[in-house]
């Protein structure tokens, strides 16, 4: 199946998501797919869920209402969890978004990954690795909100640290791929390194590309390959 065509269930947690976001939200979810069914979970007598209104009929979100019957506690998991559960009982998605920095959601998220969907989970910062490390792809909340016609949120100069690290795991990435010359297809490259880390994205060091960050540490030999009868460019990489 053509990815762009994977219908997808988002499952939004309101205490996740500033309102004013959700466009952005929806918009890099239709980058796996499409989103068919849309739901988010939260406190709706609140005074503080007022501003939603405009967004979720804009969007054509279902809002689900949750009373907090308790103090401190997020009353949407239980009902977020059990919807996902009817959803993949129904069989009309091959993919969940599971939009929350809750750590609740770990047990679920490997629930469907057992089943085949492919996962997707979109958090703060703050989210602990476990329920990071059980999706397929993790997405960084400040990435999403800072996106402005396809730029990254922040500067492109990367710190040593982050040079450092992101040359090793490349590194160890190409030899695990490379061919018999010692080079890679730039996608499949990609493909691992988020195999190993679901978290990782260009964005978080200012690329929006793979390709662009990969040049920028200046540490890999790069061969751009022109397809026969095409202007298309296949990228690949190997170690120095």
């Amino acid at each position: 199946m053509d990815t762009k065509e994977r219908k997808i269930a988002v499952l939004i947690d309101a205490e996740n998501v500033p309102y004013a976001h959700i466009e952005k939200v929806l918009r890099e979810v239709a980058r796996y797919g499409v989103p068919t069914i849309k739901r988010i979970y939260g406190d709706w007598t609140k005074q503080s869920s007022s501003g939603w209104k405009k967004s979720l009929l804009e969007h054509a979100i279902t809002p689900i209402q949750q009373y907090a019957y308790t103090t401190g506690k997020n009353s949407s998991d239980s009902a977020m969890i059990i919807d996902a559960m009817d959803i993949l009982y129904e069989g009309n998605v091959e993919s969940f978004c599971i939009v929350s920095s809750d750590s609740d959601f770990t047990r679920l998220v490997v629930r469907l990954r057992e089943s085949g969907k492919f996962v997707i989970g979109i958090g703060e910062r703050k989210t602990p690795n476990p329920f990071i490390a059980s999706c397929d792809k993790f997405i960084y909340m400040d990435i999403i909100e800072a996106l402005d016609d396809g730029k990254g949120h922040r500067s492109s100069k990367l710190s040593l640290e982050e040079e450092r690290e992101l040359i090793q795991l490349i590194s160890t990435t190409i030899k695990d791929l490379a061919d018999d010359n010692g080079y890679v297809f730039m996608g499949d490259l990609g493909n691992l390194i988020m195999k190993k880390h679901p978290d990782f994205d260009p964005r978080n060091y200012g690329y929006y590309q793979l390709t662009p960050l990969v040049k920028a540490l200046g540490a890999f030999e790069i061969d751009e390959r022109k397809t026969a009868n095409s202007n298309v460019k296949h990228v690949f990489i190997r170690n120095k």
